[in-house]
């Protein structure tokens, strides 16, 4: 929304979605906070907007101090990475609504008019740089929970506990992304891969084709999942962020400048395509 002549704001609600269960079943509501936020700030910043503060709404069953505490610690930590503020919140008791309880919150930034990033630069040549996830981040949990049904969240064949696999916090790439956009490198596109992953590329308003060829390596949380519900390699992809949490598209010229940013937050970042003439699309092939 444009303020003034000078100065817009970017605005985003979302919420955690079903890995709230898997918080629930666990006992664990320590990380769901960080959720909450990092998927908030994580869109504010695509169209290059600073998110500067966000408001929570927790609705629950009834009233519990102890998860509340625990919610507001991930929701602190969560503030703290993304450099925000949180000056306000509601706590609904909704028993008659709310079985258990969920979390959402809103989120506002701002972005000089003629800073924003809105993907229409994108050209062909340009460079696809993806970011890595921490895990699952906070999409796809239905198919997930399904696929993984009868195994013990005390499980530790992934190297440890899979409750803790699947409740690792949404990587928050804010000052990451800033620092980027801090740099003398051109960003032309900037994509958070929620659901729907690489696809998520399309949100950017140039019509190109995206060739991904050297994707991120998926931890092996998604193998599990893929094994264990007899899912697809097409449908893991449409699904989840298959170990590609954020990607920045930038002219080939700049692709240098932008890594050595990108790798000092991220060193697993690294080229995973580039942008071609064509319909618009996303093609997923490997070297």
């Amino acid at each position: 929304m444009r303020l003034d002549n000078k100065t817009g704001i970017a605005l985003s609600t979302d919420g955690v979605g079903t890995k709230l269960l898997v918080a629930e079943e666990l006992g664990r509501f320590d990380t769901v906070g960080i959720d909450c936020i990092a998927m908030n700030v994580n869109d504010i910043i695509c169209v290059g907007a600073e998110p500067l503060a966000m408001l929570d709404y927790l609705a629950v069953e009834k009233a519990d101090p102890e998860m509340c505490e625990q919610i507001g610690v991930g929701l602190a930590r969560g503030a703290e990475l993304a450099g925000i503020e949180i000056p306000g919140g509601e706590l609904a008791q909704i028993g008659d609504l709310v079985k258990g309880f969920d979390i959402a919150g809103a989120c506002f930034g701002t972005v000089a008019l003629d800073s924003i990033i809105d993907g229409s630069a994108v050209s062909p040549g340009d460079i696809v740089i993806g970011l890595p996830s921490s895990g699952i981040h906070s999409n796809g949990y239905t198919l997930a929970r399904s696929a993984l049904a009868g195994i013990d969240l005390a499980d530790d064949r992934l190297g440890r506990p899979l409750g803790e696999v699947l409740l690792e916090p949404t990587e928050i790439y804010v000052r990451a992304v800033l620092d980027l956009l801090g740099s003398d490198s051109r960003v032309h596109g900037l994509a958070h891969l929620t659901s729907g992953g690489l696809d998520n590329l399309l949100r950017l308003k140039a019509e190109v084709t995206y060739e991904i060829t050297d994707p991120l390596e998926p931890p092996p949380v998604f193998g599990l999942i893929a094994d264990r519900g007899d899912v697809p390699e097409d449908e893991m992809y449409e699904v989840f962020n298959m170990g590609c949490g954020f990607c920045v598209v930038v002219p080939a010229a700049d692709e240098a400048r932008a890594l050595d940013v990108l790798q000092g937050h991220y060193p697993e970042a690294r080229r995973i395509g580039q942008v071609a003439s064509g319909e618009r699309q996303v093609i997923r092939s490997a070297d």
